[in-house]
């Protein structure tokens, strides 16, 4: 059994404590963050914690960079750079409006819940830069000059964030099937009108 745990132990990667990290925070908030438990959730001792991790604070910074990598960069990627300007938004909306119509993410939840922490906050605004950095670069794209792109993406964002809190706090009160697809074209139709791209 020792020799087990060892093994497994040898294994596991910062990756592995940091999803683990994710998961704990999902189910019980930062405050769920200690090692002994993750070491008892991952079947192994704490001795592979302090291989890759100097403390707890340490932990919680790497959960929250694979949280921007899952959550931000992840559907960057995803979108690629194929296609048209209108295209890839049209695709980053379809993800992200789907997304946030599903069961509300209880880990952006819990993240939400202690955004007074330094780290979280942080890393809420990395993201939050991040994603308006990109929006404004596809409305550039689309032939939006530089404020007006920023302007466009800001009420993408802004829009995106409604759309989740509507979701989550009042559920059934967003259109659905192809009332929902009819909305989604009305609001893209909206932020698109006027680029380059779309003359």
């Amino acid at each position: 059994m020792a020799d087990r745990k060892r093994a497994r132990a040898s294994r596991l990667s910062a990756r592995d404590w940091a999803d683990a990290a994710l998961a704990a925070i999902r189910d019980g908030g930062l405050a769920a963050v200690a090692v002994e438990p993750l070491a008892a959730r991952l079947g192994t001792t704490k001795g592979s914690f302090y291989w890759h991790f100097s403390g707890r604070d340490a932990l919680v910074t790497a959960a929250l960079e694979r949280w921007e990598e899952r959550e931000t960069e992840a559907v960057i990627a995803e979108i690629g750079q194929a296609g048209t300007p209108e295209e890839r938004l049209r695709r980053l909306f379809r993800i992200t409006t789907a997304a946030a119509a599903r069961e509300p993410d209880p880990l952006e939840l819990a993240l939400l819940a202690d955004a007074g922490h330094p780290a979280v906050a942080a890393a809420f605004r990395r993201v939050t830069h991040r994603r308006i950095a990109y929006l404004v670069d596809l409305f550039a794209e689309h032939g939006c000059p530089p404020a007006e792109a920023r302007q466009r993406a800001l009420l993408a964002y802004t829009g995106y964030l409604g759309h989740a809190q509507l979701a989550r706090s009042v559920p059934g009160t967003l259109p659905e099937g192809e009332e929902a697809r009819s909305y989604l074209e009305s609001v893209l139709q909206a932020l698109l009108r006027g680029g380059r791209q779309a003359r």
